[in-house]
């Protein structure tokens, strides 16, 4: 006989939409052959009561056998040998229809017992698992759903452990369940065949011995056809029964294999994690928003194909897209409470999907999945073994740089050594000029830690002089380090205004500022350190570029995280070959030089000009205050000068009335040789033109 087609047991812990949907056509066959079941056992009825109808009730069961071939079964609807074999046994039933009566004991035992078998017991161990089986899917479900809501803050470790304790035994139940249910399913595909063949082979048994194996409607030809059916029904029962022992041996080595993964959050030592993946699919729960606070979390089966992520429902035939996660970003994220959450960003920024795994080996690796993804990895031939590559490259990158030197010895010919690792892997595309002369290690201050978070010596001066500043008005300080001003308020008198998202990859101490290859260096020590640490998590800001300086801004409070004095930012340059990628140095006065790395949705080079634009605008504007300042100083001193001109016209002045005033005829003696007597005010007249005289002639 044909291959009969089968349920795969070894699917049935994934639960995916793809074996629910084979479930479905199954359990449709199942429902059809019970239908067909049901008019074949009341055809045979009628000829195991009714006698007297003996001709008519044959010759239902020839039309009914004649409409096998026209059924729409979902499974071995198309069988020509079950067909063809059928429509002989229709025309012998013909041929038998005025047989006698007398056929009602030996049709009860060879013709109904078998179909009755199959009706009472088979096909209601169907129905009764299929119960059973959606029952111990709900659940699961439930299950899932209370460990899905179970919070990392407030965590109770009696409700944790009531809670895996309830994930461990509805999982292993319904797994249990569903492989019994497969296993009955692919048993029917056998049981169906040999309840439609074996009756009607009891019949004709009978039929030839009521006529004593001599009847004259019989002829060799039919004994040697019925000996080949009857040679056929033993053949599918020998592979029924081979069938169930080899799906009895698989359920017991799936349950033994199986019983550590059926917790939601197995150990790293049962369940290591593997970043080389290029295709990966699963549940996970997605966030939905339903208003401006509140939002609702979706269980669906989520795979990826190609450069898209798909989504697909448990009752839908096929998936939909998601989003495309070509050169997306992805990171870790905590949201609503729960765990194991992260966001992926698509390239342009514009949409967002915030998703939540069963565990933490599930979320890193379908945060490597969708890095490798995002590289476009999975267009090559071998996309695994270039994945593994990069990672391996990245592990590799986090040690020292060999110096120029180091490098150039270990790639000549002579050298007997692994001349594959004498180029250190990093994200620039090639060397600067610069590097023959000076070793990478020069760049970067050695045994300096690499901060992944927004924290930096500006932000410790910038909150100090809040707290001074806060504490002169009587305003309380953000304890965080955040500015409460607004960002209108500080920046109205700017020119430039240009805001960029960004997200904040790591900063770390540098030596050297006379090249880009400082930065260049500063992003493969930060994405090789991110890498072998597995730190996916990054901090996105909004950066404001504006003449007076660069902030850090929070998207959702709007609060000032970081403000850098454009004067003190000496270097900013992109990467070579991520466009997305940049970095700029902050040289502050009496502190080491840092350099920062971002990622953004845009153009690294547009931030850069950006910078650039403003440090220019910055050096206009300084100039011309400068100059407006030497204007105001010589305006002051030409004023100054006028003013002690007119005083000394005015002391001239005053002098000459005063010796006027001397030279008057009052002045000379009397007649009687007696002076005459000026008066107070002319006395103190008199001395207030001396000192004025006095003072004048100093002056002059």
């Amino acid at each position: 006989m044909t291959g009969i087609d089968k349920l795969p047991i070894e699917d049935t812990l994934e639960d995916s939409p793809q074996t629910r949907s084979l479930l479905g056509v199954f359990e449709d066959d199942a429902a059809a052959m019970s239908n067909y079941s049901q008019q074949l056992f009341q055809a045979m009825q009628r000829i195991y009561d009714a006698q007297n109808e003996l001709s008519s009730a044959t010759h239902l069961t020839s039309k009914l056998l004649k409409e096998y071939e026209s059924q729409r079964f979902p499974l071995g609807g198309d069988d020509e040998v079950m067909s063809s074999t059928l429509q002989q046994f229709a025309k012998v039933i013909d041929e038998l229809s005025s047989c006698n009566a007398v056929l009602s004991t030996q049709l009860g035992d060879a013709m109904m017992f078998p179909i009755t078998q199959f009706k009472e017991r088979d096909l209601k161990e169907i129905l009764t698992l299929k119960e059973v089986f959606q029952i111990s899917s709900d659940d699961h479900d439930v299950a899932i759903s209370r460990y899905s809501r179970l919070s990392k803050k407030r965590d109770n470790e009696k409700v944790k452990q009531e809670v895996l304790e309830d994930v461990y035994t509805s999982r292993k139940k319904h797994h249990q369940t569903m492989m019994h249910y497969f296993s009955a399913l692919n048993t029917l595909q056998y049981k169906k065949k040999v309840a439609l063949l074996e009756p009607l082979l009891g019949y004709m048994q009978a039929q030839i011995s009521f006529f004593k194996l001599g009847s004259e409607n019989l002829t060799q030809q039919w004994d040697d056809f019925l000996t080949t059916i009857g040679t056929s029904v033993q053949n599918v029962r020998r592979e029924m029964d081979q069938e169930v022992q080899a799906m009895q041996q698989s359920i017991q080595a799936l349950e033994e294999v199986c019983d550590p993964l059926y917790l939601p959050d197995p150990e790293p030592s049962v369940a290591p994690v593997s970043r080389n993946l290029t295709r990966k699919q699963g549940y996970l729960n997605a966030r939905n928003k339903t208003g401006l606070v509140s939002s609702s979390w979706d269980r669906r089966y989520f795979f990826t194909q190609g450069g898209n992520l798909m989504c697909q429902a448990r009752g839908d035939v096929a998936g939909g897209l998601l989003m495309d996660i070509d050169n997306c970003s992805v990171m870790a994220v905590d949201c609503d409470d729960r765990r194991y959450c992260f966001q992926i960003t698509s390239f342009d920024g514009k949409k967002v999907a915030v998703l939540q795994s069963d565990s933490r080996k599930d979320c890193e690796e379908w945060i490597a999945t969708i890095n490798n993804i995002s590289k476009r990895i999975y267009l090559s031939d071998n996309a695994e073994e270039i994945a593994a590559r990069v990672n391996q490259s990245a592990l590799e990158a986090v040690t020292p740089s060999p110096s120029f030197h180091q490098r150039h010895e270990s790639m000549r010919p002579t050298q007997g050594r692994r001349a594959g690792r004498t180029s250190s892997v990093s994200s620039a595309s090639s060397e600067s000029p610069a590097l023959s002369a000076l070793s990478l290690d020069s760049l970067v201050a050695p045994d300096t830690p690499i901060q992944f978070d927004i924290i930096s010596p500006v932000s410790e001066e910038f909150a100090t002089g809040q707290a001074k500043s806060s504490g002169t008005t009587g305003r309380r300080s953000n304890p965080f380090g955040e500015c409460g001003v607004s960002t209108s308020e500080e920046t109205e008198d700017s020119i430039l205004h240009q805001l960029f998202i960004v997200r904040f990859l790591g900063s770390v101490e540098v030596k050297a500022m006379e090249s880009s290859d400082v930065i260049y260096e500063t992003m493969r020590q930060i994405l090789a350190a991110r890498a072998i640490h597995n730190i996916f998590r990054m901090t996105e800001s909004h950066l404001l570029v504006t003449c007076d300086c660069l902030k850090l801004i929070d998207p959702q409070t709007q609060v000032t995280r970081l403000r850098f004095p454009l004067s003190s930012v000496v270097l900013c340059a992109s990467h070579q070959e991520n466009k997305r990628l940049f970095g700029f140095v902050l040289q502050t006065a009496g502190t080491a030089a840092v350099c920062y790395i971002f990622e953004s949705n845009n153009d690294g080079e547009k931030i850069c000009d950006s910078v650039g634009l403003a440090k220019q605008i910055a050096f206009h504007s300084e100039m011309t205050v400068e100059k407006k300042k030497e204007q105001d100083k010589t305006k002051e001193i030409h004023e100054e000068e006028l003013a002690k001109q007119k005083q000394i016209e005015k002391d001239l002045e005053e002098q000459s009335r005063l010796i006027a005033a001397s030279s008057r005829p009052g002045n000379t003696p009397a007649a009687d040789g007696q002076f005459l007597v000026l008066s107070n005010s002319q006395s103190e007249d008199s001395d207030a033109g001396e000192e004025g005289r006095k003072k004048g002639e100093s002056e002059a």
